[in-house]
């Protein structure tokens, strides 16, 4: 089908869907003011009505809200998971270092005591100093 042949075909596919559309929107469920309505029956159906469309959205939104929290506790759980593989890795990789730190540790120890002494000790400048 052509791009022209398209463009002339589609304005008599949306006139043919505008009186459709228009019948649906009369009858969309929803909450009425039945405070205008003059007939007790009349407003005793409206008020009816308006108790169901109320009962089926709360039906439909707790099924959703529940679907979204067990989807929710799932995902919590598949991250809990995680993070208890993590915490394994990270203790592996802790026991790992400190393996590999105590002789590290005994060395740099050892040279760390003897900067210090003679950083500390007085200096003596073979008696070239002034006095």
């Amino acid at each position: 089908m052509t791009f022209t042949r398209m463009l002339r075909v589609l304005p008599l596919i949306v006139a043919g869907l505008l009186p459709a559309a228009a019948g649906r929107a009369q009858d969309v469920p929803g909450i009425e003011i039945c405070t205008v309505e003059k007939n007790m029956a009349r407003r005793t159906g409206c008020l009816q009505s308006n108790v169901e469309f109320l009962k089926s959205t709360m039906t439909r939104m707790t099924l959703d809200h529940q679907r979204k929290l067990d989807a929710l506790a799932r995902q919590v759980e598949a991250l809990r998971a995680t993070v208890a593989s993590l915490r394994k890795d990270v203790d592996a990789l802790q026991a790992a270092r400190k393996k590999h730190e105590p002789a590290r540790d005994g060395k740099g120890a050892a040279r760390n005591a003897t900067k210090d002494a003679t950083k500390d000790a007085p200096k003596d400048d073979g008696g070239t100093a002034k006095k």
